[in-house]
């Protein structure tokens, strides 16, 4: 088994290019990065102590496999076909996942944690890593390297976007026990806190700025370009007055989320997952 020191230094070879001739040493680099990460050896962005550090190399690695790929037909399911880059094929079920029927799809290089459920149709993107006992549902994306914590309910139709490039930016992070709201989007720059409730709906990017009525405080992106949920916050969206004179005379108002509360045991109830879903 490669280590990951080896699998890094490997990638790092070709980050610039892959020379005339070597191309089928790039593609084994690229399997057993993909191979690491499925088996969560490996990941694009790591916690420790409520810091997290992104590993720009697994990403450059991803690009790779963009790179040195083949437009490819992939094995067929049942009436219909696919072409895509052969290094980033669909992956097999790990064990204790459910995956029901009807048309989600696991990238190659995705780890997903025991009782993880996916509801048709998902799709999880290459690098992405989902926490055991996290709900995965219908028309919900899990885009490229994504972070996504134990126990979490991504709702239908969610957005958790994907970062690849710039290759040192940290992904789109939603840390343990958090509810991810129907139509709700994260995208570039966001790191969900623990145990946060996001309602239905709610849109967050770096540049979204977040006011917390409780505290009285406004959360914007930090000198890093990460905009932070707290922990536990509960966040719908509301709406401000639009700036400006016409804004102002036509009634103009721009929509904003707000943490309207932290959680509580009343949220706490309507928040569980039901164990009955589970492996």
């Amino acid at each position: 088994m490669n280590t990951t020191e080896t699998i890094e230094s490997r990638v790092r070879r070709f980050a610039h290019g892959v020379p005339p001739g070597e191309e089928g040493e790039a593609c084994a680099a690229v399997r057993d990065l993909l191979e690491a990460l499925e088996e969560g050896r490996v990941r694009a962005a790591t916690p420790h102590d409520g810091r997290w550090t992104v590993h720009e190399w697994v990403k450059l690695g991803i690009l790779l496999a963009f790179r040195v790929g083949r437009i490819a037909p992939l094995p067929d399911a049942g009436p219909l076909s696919f072409a895509d880059k052969d290094t980033l094929p669909t992956r097999r079920v790990p064990e204790g996942v459910r995956i029901v029927p009807g048309g989600s799809a696991l990238r190659a290089g995705t780890f997903l944690g025991t009782g993880v459920v996916v509801m048709p149709p998902a799709y999880v993107n290459v690098g992405a890593w989902i926490g055991p006992g996290t709900l995965i549902d219908s028309h919900a994306l899990v885009g490229s390297c994504a972070q996504i914590g134990a126990r979490c309910h991504v709702s239908a139709g969610a957005q958790v976007g994907g970062v690849l490039e710039p290759v040192g930016e940290l992904p789109v992070i939603v840390e343990d026990d958090v509810l991810v709201g129907g139509n709700a989007g994260l995208y570039e720059g966001v790191l969900v806190r623990r145990r946060a409730v996001l309602a239905a709906g709610v849109i967050l990017t770096r540049s979204t700025p977040l006011y917390d009525l409780v505290h009285g405080t406004v959360h914007v992106a930090n000198p890093q370009g990460v905009l932070e949920v707290p922990a536990g916050a509960v966040v719908v969206m509301g709406s401000r007055p639009a700036r400006g004179e016409y804004a102002r005379a036509a009634g103009l108002h721009v929509a904003t989320p707000l943490i309207v509360k932290y959680r509580d045991r009343a949220t706490d109830a309507r928040a569980a997952l039901e164990q009955a879903l589970r492996p």
